[in-house]
């Protein structure tokens, strides 16, 4: 089986189940994901006050075999991401390669930000719905438009992460892990 490469980028104030979710659940499913870390250093405070190690630095990795770029939210975390202008230029170049780029909670105003939501339904934290600048605005847990995958929050991170498991290898996949974690819907 062809292994899929995913980069989460994380930053001080990320929100901790919206990040590590989506790291456990790809794991679990045998995708090749790699924490990347934002700031000057791996060391990572969650928005909860967790020191964690991300996987690696940005810049030690070129990115270019990424399947997929993911983003958790958390206001403080959103706000250090959408600061870090090679992570901007890094969405929207994969974006218009047609390469997958998917967030959560907050972060998807990021992709609003740069523009890449224009003509995409999408979802974001609910107090922050109004703010997205795109063709439709949805109240889903998941939102897939294309190559863009948004999500609402915190409660939806399990939808969010099964999704891209069904994105990247197959719904049954997705299905398999979820009946491993016993969740059901």
């Amino acid at each position: 089986m062809n292994t899929k490469k995913v980069y989460i980028f994380l930053a001080d104030g990320f929100e901790d189940i919206e990040g590590l979710m989506v790291v456990d659940l790809m794991r679990r499913a045998e995708i090749d994901i790699t924490t990347v870390s934002v700031m000057d250093t791996k060391e990572i405070h969650t928005s909860h006050g967790i020191t964690m190690f991300a996987d690696r630095l940005y810049g030690e990795d070129d990115y270019e075999q990424a399947d997929m770029l993911v983003l958790p939210g958390g206001k403080k975390g959103t706000a250090n991401l959408k600061a870090f202008e090679p992570l901007r230029a890094l969405l929207k170049k994969v974006c218009s390669q047609g390469r997958k780029i998917a967030a959560i909670c907050a972060a998807p105003t990021m992709f609003s930000d740069l523009g890449l939501l224009k003509d995409r339904k999408a979802t974001c934290y609910p107090s922050l719905l109004d703010t997205l600048d795109c063709r439709e605005r949805s109240e889903e847990n998941v939102v897939v438009d294309g190559n863009i995958t948004t999500s609402r929050g915190l409660g939806t991170s399990l939808d969010f992460a099964l999704c891209m498991i069904g994105q990247l290898i197959s719904p049954e996949k997705a299905e398999e892990i979820a009946v491993s974690v016993a969740y059901k819907k």
